[in-house]
């Protein structure tokens, strides 16, 4: 049975609901109608303040516009979030020395580190440290780990704050592994101002700079500015880069499965 436009808008947003995300293609399929359909659909949500747009489907509106807490941010992409960690994990060479900022994909690269010797990883992210340091005493891997002081902030289980950027000041890094709010044409940007300049620090201090970022991300501005492209080294995604970025002026390198 066809559905009338306002109950395939209410199975759209009982499925954002459940799943905390949506694509087009998969409601397309699961409403029997076409991508364009679904597209107008979300526009019209989106007017309504119900849902906000992103590449290749739509997120619910509150996350596009306060950082959810923690606990709640490792439910959403997890499982994308745990292939991109895996990828940029195979990026790290004995004798490293790297920093990890506060995001839930860098502690999914955490995770995934083993079998690395002379490893230095330095952090500002609480949970980041504390499964280091237990991968560290099951001999996962072999090195040290650094957690830089300053100020807590709960929320975001993180430290940041003109001290910790002080610290960062002093370091010389390999490589950096960076999360962020949203990736758009004009560069990259995340929510919370001290943790922001953070992972700005991170990237001037690192020869190599890596973004970490699910597809949830694209096309999205923060009001916090991380920094331009011409500072990353590669994106690391679980989708292609969006066609239309192909074609602009910036060089892109873009790592996906």
């Amino acid at each position: 049975m066809t559905l009338l436009p306002e109950e395939r808008k209410q199975v759209i947003m009982d499925e954002l609901l459940r799943n905390g995300k949506i694509q087009v293609i998969n409601l397309a399929k699961q409403l029997v109608v076409t991508p364009e359909t679904i597209r107008r659909d979300l526009d019209d949500l989106e007017q309504q303040r119900l849902l906000k747009r992103v590449y290749g489907g739509a997120i619910p509106y509150s996350y596009a516009k306060r950082e959810p807490h923690f606990e709640k941010k490792q439910a959403i992409q997890q499982e994308a979030k745990a292939l991109i960690g895996g990828i940029a994990a195979r990026l790290l060479c004995d004798g490293d020395t790297i920093v990890l900022d506060v995001g839930t994909t860098t502690l999914e690269m955490a995770r995934a580190i083993k079998g690395i010797s002379q490893l230095t990883i330095v952090t500002n992210s609480l949970p980041a440290a504390s499964l280091l340091n237990d991968l560290l005493e099951a001999k996962v891997f072999d090195g040290q780990v650094i957690m830089l002081g300053g100020v807590t902030h709960p929320a975001q289980k993180s430290v940041a704050g003109t001290f910790t950027c002080e610290q960062l000041s002093r370091f010389r890094f390999d490589k950096a592994f960076l999360s962020c709010g949203g990736i758009a044409l004009d560069g990259f940007t995340d929510y919370d101002m001290e943790e922001t300049l953070c992972s700005a620090m991170m990237a001037k201090r690192a020869e190599q700079v890596y973004m970490l970022a699910d597809e949830t991300k694209l096309g999205q501005t923060q009001f916090f500015r991380i920094c331009g492209w011409e500072e990353v080294t590669a994106v690391i995604c679980d989708q292609p880069m969006p066609d239309e970025w192909r074609t602009s002026s910036l060089s892109i390198n873009w790592m996906h499965p």
